[in-house]
């Protein structure tokens, strides 16, 4: 074998099988070294993709040619769209998988691209050659040369599992923890941390008493994750949930002494929007009851995972607070929930590309930035993967903007800001979120993707044809006249004002009470255009009336956004001496000696930078 690579991607998870396949796609000869080839895109936690937000995460990944939509798509049991009764830039996606088919169809992707080998070894150390990773040494003693290397280790680095006061050494439940290659890191400059997050008990469906639970179905209409995927093939199962009680928490507070958040044992932050139960109990303590989700782990399996109870109690407390919620009283389980410290590395340090800026061609993605969640690896490893390629064989920096996309949020928010505790996306850390919805991420990034060569010609036809269709709506929609007296029966039946004179379609289809289901049946021009879409018409239908009813948002959003894209033209990096500028507050000062933002509009993202020091950058740039 010959161990000389274009790009070497450390760890298979979310983040590393979509910088592996990114690259590799892309051209470059890739190799993605992992552990255990059995476990490529384990979900360590929820076997679940998308949700608030990171729904839309996962459309963008599909957008830009990645695969995390498809492999759902392909291996979801069971599919839903939260948010319907919000607006459309709400509505995100959401989707509980077959956790073993997901890893399969995974690894039958990463097995089918041209470029891509798997090497199953540890790496323990990266060779940095003046300043610029070179290669790296795995615990079989292989060295392998690269000239990039992007990290993707997740909760592996130097990973510490509890369960109340029982420590083991892991990077997940049975599986080793990576040793040595966190200081091969920081010894050359770069500062690592330490995080914790937590998974909770898995339960027997044997043992459960699901006539006391309320049941949560799917459904089963057009939406997918992915904008080339087929229909769902496996069988749809439901979820169910239930609550905690005042007995229950009885049982979890006598175990808090014992409780390795609280006793000292752990000192890292865990997620602030995924807390234990016990934290759950202690952070409101008036709270008589929390919901619980449970959720099957497969089509066939009968393992089921209970959202919400994630805990590192011990084993004993667990099981017996459980049994005080009347459907788990006869609980058997598989294995009691455990939290888990690991490393991360300060993501202030890095590009937008996500390169380090202190040593050249060695890219973090996923949680080693600090981040928590399959989706939001999944967006950082196809950015990291494409700019992996970039730096390899020439080309302009792939940056996504915050206009452009959450992964761009995402990862703007990781180098301008940083991280205290592990980043989670939601909806209202978009300031464009409007601009940014579930159902036109492939209208957004898909064009992009397809001019570095990511997105397929295959993709791409999809692509163009229903934007031909959504224009061609649109525009219909736009022109076509409606007279008063031909509609305003209908109107009066769907529950919204009659017309005193006519008007243009768009008009009745922007009205709240109006849908293009419920009035095409009324307009056979309307219902005739429909018909003449072919492929995906709900779908086509769908991005159509959002893009109608939400016209005056979206263009006001659009140009809002536009005017801040004025101060991201302004380049600031190298252009001054910050530690100098007596002018700028001495926060300002620190803060921007620490980050070097590219841009003015980064730097006026940086916490703590005030308008006024903004002003005086201004001023000093001659504008």
């Amino acid at each position: 074998m010959n161990f000389n690579y274009d790009v070497i991607v450390i760890g298979a998870g979310h983040a590393g099988c979509e910088a592996a396949a990114a690259a590799a796609n892309l051209g470059s000869k890739t190799c993605l070294i992992t552990m255990d080839m059995n476990k490529i895109a384990q979900m360590s936690c929820n076997p679940a993709v998308g949700g608030i937000a990171k729904g839309q995460i996962v459309r963008e990944i599909d957008a830009l040619g990645g695969y995390m939509g498809l492999v759902t798509d392909k291996t979801a049991i069971q599919f839903r769209m939260l948010n319907r009764s919000k607006g459309p830039a709400m509505w995100s996606p959401r989707a509980q998988c077959d956790r073993g088919k997901f890893i399969w169809a995974w690894r039958e992707v990463l097995d089918n691209i041209p470029n891509l080998h798997i090497w199953q070894d540890t790496v323990e150390e990266l060779i940095v050659e003046n300043g610029e990773v070179t290669g790296l040494i795995t615990c079989w003693g292989v060295t392998f040369h690269a000239k990039c290397v992007v990290l993707t280790a997740g909760t592996f680095l130097n990973g510490l599992m509890h369960i109340g006061h029982k420590m083991l050494a892991g990077g997940r439940c049975a599986e080793p923890a990576s040793y040595h290659l966190t200081e091969s890191i920081t010894r050359h400059g770069i500062t690592a941390g330490r995080m914790k997050t937590g998974t909770p008990v898995r339960i027997d469906a044997k043992s459960v008493h699901f006539e006391l639970m309320d049941t949560q179905d799917g459904e089963n209409d057009f939406h997918r994750f992915s904008f080339i995927s087929e229909p769902r093939k496996l069988k749809q199962l439901q979820c169910w949930t239930c609550f905690t009680n005042e007995e229950a928490h009885e049982v979890l507070r006598s175990g808090l002494k014992d409780s390795p958040l609280f006793n000292g044992q752990i000192q890292s932050i865990g997620p602030r929007y995924c807390p234990s139960i016990e934290t759950k109990i202690v952070t409101f303590p008036d709270k008589p009851q929390h919901q619980l989700f449970l959720e099957p782990e497969g089509e066939t399996t009968h393992e089921l995972y209970l959202n919400g109870f994630s805990s590192s109690l011990p084993m004993e407390i667990q099981l017996e607070a459980l049994k005080k919620i009347p459907c788990f009283k006869d609980i058997v389980v598989y294995r009691p929930g455990y939290a888990i410290e690991y490393d991360y590395f300060d993501p202030t340090q890095l590009k937008h590309t996500l390169e380090s800026k202190i040593v050249k061609n060695l890219f973090f993605a996923g949680q080693v930035n600090g981040t928590t969640g399959y989706e939001e690896a999944g967006g950082q490893g196809i950015v990291a993967g494409i700019n992996a390629h970039i730096n390899c064989h020439g080309g302009e920096p792939f940056v996504l903007g915050r206009d452009e996309a959450y992964i761009g949020v995402l990862i703007d928010d990781l180098v301008t800001k940083g991280v205290d505790e592990p980043y989670r996306m939601f909806t209202s850390r978009a300031e464009y979120r409007i601009l940014l919805r579930q159902d036109d991420a492939d209208m957004r990034l898909t064009e992009r993707a397809y001019r570095i060569g990511l997105a397929k010609q295959d993709r791409y036809d999809i692509f163009c044809k229903k934007k031909e269709e959504i224009e061609r709506l649109t525009k219909f929609a736009t022109t076509y006249s409606i007279k008063a007296d031909k509609i305003n029966d209908t109107l009066e039946a769907l529950g919204t004002a009659r017309l005193s004179h006519g008007c243009k379609l768009i008009d009745l289809i922007s009205r709240p009470q109006i849908t293009v289901e419920n009035i095409a049946p009324h307009i056979p021009a309307l219902q005739e255009a429909i018909d003449q879409v072919k492929e995906r018409k709900d779908e086509i239908v769908e991005a159509a009336e959002v893009l109608i009813k939400y016209k005056g948002y979206i263009d006001r959003e659009r140009t809002i956004a536009d005017k801040i894209h004025r101060l991201e033209s302004i380049r600031i990096k190298g252009k001054f001496d910050y530690a100098n500028l007596q002018s700028l507050s001495t926060e300002a000062r620190q803060k921007l000696i620490k980050i070097d933002p590219e841009t003015l509009a980064q730097a006026s993202r940086i916490p703590g930078i005030s308008p006024s020091d903004i002003n005086v950058l201004l001023v000093l740039m001659g504008r």
